[in-house]
């Protein structure tokens, strides 16, 4: 029977790499293969699954990796006994395939896994979610406008962003750090699956350039993100009879364009209004009155109905991979207005929505009326086909399968 072991810090199915990687573990057990998943015990205890889980290390281990990360940029280099036992439980398993996911996160050592890794022969698959792997420090740069992860990171300027460090910068040391473990791997045992094109062409000029890359793009649940009535929540939050401009993260940031909308909420005619869905409860204090803030939702099916209410879904990320909110609206018949930023755009063409110069909220707000001109009917059936045609997640993780096929058929 063929063994399928995955790697991220987090199990949960209400963040996104977490229910990705159960999901491709139930596509495995279905296929008659056995499952393994390896999480950070200490991020999220102990949690329901239907494949066989291994629970990385534990609370104190976590705290220590913390530690390390927050005074000495040590990320990804403690948690050194935890790894060692679970290397163990990896030779134990005997998988056929390891798909990484995200391995910074408090729960392994990279130096210690990839040492494992590069000499076992195991074909690995790692899906690039986001920066972290080949920078020194910051798991985006955009923002920033730095590039120096192309040639050697120093001076990191965002050494007190995630995963911050408030003492030392080792981004020099890190940065030397990844490319001597993560290119230790043998090139026919690696492949490299960015979920953008933009972060694959950004790869290919980074330390691992020379390796394989495959792009697969995210899925979605486009039976949960579909066409909703959204008579119910219109009532809901007072919103019939207004023209709604919707934007949603899990997160709300300067980077995810917060002060974006607020800058936009003054333009705003009488009867369109802005509505932010992921706003926490003292982030709401400051908000226009415009602009109506809904605390992040663990109700998808709310939030399928808030897709389908919008004239148009707003996104102005300022860095991105491929984010998934732009495809959740365009499965919801909505078109994404969004900044000419990283993976954002690719799902946006001219049926499905407008793309505009990175920080020009006018021209995001200008997009939205062309948009609420033209009608929802124009929009709503091309967004829906769009989305059955390339972002249903099914056919993604059989992307997958028919890749893990690919590397075992090489020895």
């Amino acid at each position: 029977m063929k063994k399928l072991l995955q790697i991220n810090p987090v199990l949960r199915t209400s963040t996104s790499t977490g229910r990705i990687m159960q999901e491709i573990g139930e596509l495995a057990l279905r296929n008659g293969w056995e499952s393994y998943i390896a999480y950070g015990k200490g991020r999220d205890g102990i949690k329901p699954c239907q494949s066989q889980i291994i629970p990385v290390g534990g609370r104190w281990s976590t705290l220590w990796h913390g530690v390390q990360t927050r005074l000495f940029d040590n990320h990804g280099l403690a948690s050194t006994r935890a790894t060692r036992r679970f290397v163990k439980q990896i030779e134990e398993i005997s998988p056929d395939i390891i798909h990484i996911h995200n391995i910074h996160g408090y729960f392994l050592n990279y130096q210690v896994l990839f040492k494992y890794l590069s000499g076992c022969g195991i074909p690995v698959v790692w899906t690039v979610h986001d920066c972290w792997l080949y920078t020194g420090h910051c798991y985006y740069y955009s923002y920033a406008g730095c590039n120096k992860w192309q040639t050697g990171c120093n001076h990191c300027p965002q050494q007190r962003k995630f995963p911050a460090s408030l003492l030392i910068d080792r981004s020099a040391r890190n940065y030397a750090d990844k490319k001597a473990a993560f290119t230790s791997m043998p090139k026919d045992k690696l492949v490299i699956v960015p979920v953008s094109n933009w972060i694959k062409d950004e790869m290919q000029r980074s330390f691992l350039g020379g390796y394989d890359f495959r792009v697969i793009h995210n899925g979605i649940n486009t039976d949960v993100f579909h066409v909703c009535d959204a008579q119910k929540v219109a009532s809901r939050y007072g919103l019939a009879g207004k023209h709604v401009l919707l934007g949603v993260a899990s997160i709300w940031s300067k980077e995810k364009g917060l002060n974006d909308f607020m800058q936009m909420s003054g333009l705003l005619d009488k009867d369109e209004v802005i509505v932010l869905v992921g706003i926490k409860p003292e982030e709401k204090k400051h908000l226009p009155r415009n602009i109506l803030g809904i605390s992040r939702t663990e109700n998808v099916h709310e939030l399928a109905e808030l897709y389908s209410l919008a004239d148009a879904f707003i996104n102005p990320t300022w860095q991105d991979n491929y984010p998934t909110v732009n495809l959740e609206a365009i499965a919801c018949g909505t078109p994404v207005v969004t900044y000419q930023t990283g993976g954002s755009v690719e799902a946006v063409t001219e049926q499905t929505g407008f793309v505009v110069k990175q920080g020009d909220y006018q021209g995001l707000l200008e997009a939205a009326r062309v948009i609420r001109r033209r009608g929802k009917g124009y929009y709503q059936l091309p967004c829906r086909e769009y989305a059955l045609k390339y972002f249903k997640k099914e056919d993604r993780y059989a992307d997958y399968f028919r890749l893990y096929e690919e590397l075992m058929a090489r020895d």
